[in-house]
């Protein structure tokens, strides 16, 4: 069903995500006059645009021409959102050179713009732009080694618990030991208990490879 772009801000909005990252084609009047990829941010500051940046830098080892990214302050689902948002445009659609390499690299595409978001996470770990996903205070999981400092690896943060539990349902089908936790508005999700990093290293690692966002937090 299609979804103005006002519902796609909407539904962001009361989800409680906290970025907006939406997908698209380019296209120019003229077939093949232009290629490459290109995103677009609100306007050129803060982590919007550093995570814009990190995707075109990660699409263009792919083969993109880097154009760079362009502020549209006039894009609904730029405009319209709460949390910080990015328009990717993915290569022109009217370019055979871009076509060309999307088809020949879909799968690596998809990946690029994941690493390039992971990217800005990693740079960011407490941006008060994204409170939600990397807790200030760390979650009261309940434990026979309450006084052992533990790590787990958080893989989402909501502030609808449907969207936890979904996200927590579908890490427990890919055999993922995850829970969810509330934290003041916040429905965490997270994956393992473990006694030290370098034990959660190898779990995250594999999230990671499984296309998951992640970050490693402790607990005392």
């Amino acid at each position: 069903m299609y979804e103005t772009p006002y519902q796609k801000a909407m539904k962001a909005n009361e989800a409680g995500v906290d970025y907006f990252v939406s997908i698209h084609r380019n296209s120019f009047p003229t077939d093949n006059a232009v290629s490459g990829v290109e995103s677009l941010v609100y306007d050129l500051s803060g982590v919007k645009y550093e995570m814009a940046e990190d995707i075109n830098d990660q699409l263009e080892t792919i083969g993109f021409r880097n154009l760079g990214v362009k502020a549209r302050p006039n894009l609904v689902v730029l405009k319209r959102t709460k949390m910080p948002a990015v328009l990717v445009e993915a290569g022109f659609i009217n370019s055979d050179t871009d076509n060309q390499l999307f088809d020949d690299n879909f799968d690596a595409i998809a990946e690029a713009i994941a690493e390039g978001i992971l990217d800005t996470l990693l740079q960011n770990p407490t941006s008060s732009q994204n409170p939600g996903s990397f807790p200030d205070v760390m979650p009261q999981i309940p434990s026979e080694e309450s006084e052992q400092e533990a790590y787990h690896i958080q893989v989402g943060a909501f502030r609808n618990p449907e969207y936890a539990e979904r996200l927590k349902n579908e890490l427990l089908n890919e055999g993922f030991p995850a829970f969810v936790n509330q934290i003041g508005p916040f429905y965490k999700v997270l994956v393992g208990h473990f006694t030290s990093v370098d034990q959660a290293a190898s779990t995250e690692q594999a999230l990671r490879r499984s296309g998951y966002q992640t970050v490693v937090v402790s607990q005392m």
